[in-house]
């Protein structure tokens, strides 16, 4: 065993007591951090993709049609958090309801919207053809328009579709004084 004195001599001249550390070979380098949205996505398509295989028989993604999202949304709709009154409720239509019912927790139209949306782009980036998207289909858009409007009912939350902003065109001003159009009388030459 070498002494404290020797312990430099020892590692210069490669002595066999000192014992070297193992080189430990390189781990690949990290995954780039995805976004939110990413992350949101992928797990949106696993899951989904999980539904699939959990079917009977199981069914692949190139199989997937309108039908199978609209049971993966209706079997969302039992991990949802949005009291959704029945017809026959006393609070349905109300905005704020006064006391509890035993009306279902449902899957918030938003969040259903926003997930029909993320499948299918997950749906494009895993190979699939944008023409045959099942997620863009016209029967999944009129599905999600049927929910958002009886969720709306049954809350009293009127659905008011937002009025896009009207562009103002500059050189459509008009000058009262003179009657020109797209000119102003500050610019005309005196």
């Amino acid at each position: 065993m070498a002494s404290p004195s020797n312990k430099g001599k020892d590692i210069a001249e490669g002595s066999p007591s000192q014992t070297h550390p193992q080189q430990q070979p390189q781990s690949p380098p990290n995954p780039p951090v995805l976004s939110r949205y990413e992350s949101q996505k992928k797990r949106d398509w696993n899951t989904f993709c999980q539904y699939l295989r959990n079917q009977q028989p199981p069914v692949h993604v190139s199989q997937c049609g309108s039908n199978h999202i609209l049971d993966f949304l209706q079997y969302l709709d039992q991990f949802g958090k949005t009291k959704v009154h029945a017809h026959g409720c006393v609070f349905f239509g109300q905005v704020e309801p006064s006391g509890q019912c035993n009306c279902p927790l449902k899957q918030a139209w938003g969040s259903l919207d926003a997930l029909i949306g993320r499948l299918r782009a997950a749906y494009e980036e895993n190979g699939g053809l944008p023409e045959r998207n099942p997620f863009a289909g016209g029967g999944i858009r009129v599905f999600l328009k049927e929910v958002r409007d009886s969720q709306a009912k049954a809350r009293g939350v009127p659905y008011k579709k937002r009025k896009k902003k009207k562009k103002r065109n500059p050189m459509r001003s008009h000058d009262v004084e003179d009657g020109t159009a797209g000119t102003s009388s500050s610019n005309l030459p005196a």
